[in-house]
């Protein structure tokens, strides 16, 4: 059978290919503010996505916000999916516990660009900084904070499940900085309080989990405060 006469069959049984216009990947808009620096906290909050698995092979996804100025872990939720309703339920939580950011900063995910989450920063007054398309280093400090959750959390653990991997994310994200940066951060200088606690010694390693090292989030097991 040759071209032409399978041209005729189409013709003649009315067939034909659907040429589908290609759907445009939805981008945000979000404030022009170039390379900011957060100069206290609350200012900044920046969210990123983590992904993992359990032992059967099923996806884990992890949400992480980091706070730019303290560098702390302000959420690390961990889910099998995580749509925009549960970014917002995130934001919302943590706008509760510690009042709603300047801004917050964001790659183009599509979690991130929905725009449910469009209208809450604008219901709630946050900015939204958005960065450039395959710029993971304009979000340095989720990105940072992101390779050591990998380096010294997820890859030292095995979940069985998902019940497994959110304890083992609580325990963790219990073990919060609550007194401060251990260096001097090359964006600001350090500040003498944190969250309205006075830094004790300015040189002292925290011995508290997730601080600061050379601009790095790093976790440091020690006993927990009580």
């Amino acid at each position: 059978m040759n071209r032409k006469r399978i041209q005729r069959l189409w013709r003649d049984e009315g067939l034909r290919v659907v040429h589908r216009k290609r759907k445009t990947r939805l981008t945000g808009i979000g404030t022009a503010v170039g390379a900011m620096c957060p100069i206290r906290p609350n200012v900044i909050w920046a969210g990123d996505f983590q992904f993992d698995q359990t032992e059967d092979g099923r996806p884990l996804k992890l949400l992480n916000i980091v706070d730019e100025y303290t560098r702390e872990a302000l959420a690390m939720d961990v889910e099998r999916h995580i749509t925009a309703d549960h970014v917002i339920a995130t934001l919302d939580r943590l706008a509760a516990l510690r009042g709603y950011p300047s801004y917050v900063r964001f790659d183009h995910g599509p979690e991130f660009c929905a725009h449910a989450v469009a209208d809450w920063c604008r219901t709630s007054g946050v900015g939204v900084i958005f960065i450039d398309p395959g710029s993971p280093w304009q979000n340095a400090y989720v990105e940072s904070f992101n390779g050591r959750a990998r380096d010294e959390l997820l890859n030292g653990e095995r979940f069985d499940s998902l019940l497994e991997a959110k304890v083992v994310q609580r325990l963790a994200h219990r073990l919060q900085p609550r007194t401060g940066r251990t260096r001097r951060s090359a964006c600001s200088p350090r500040p003498r309080t944190l969250r309205g606690r006075p830094v004790s010694n300015p040189n002292q390693h925290s011995h508290s989990a997730w601080t600061t090292k050379r601009g790095q989030a790093t976790l440091n097991v020690g006993p927990p405060e009580l």
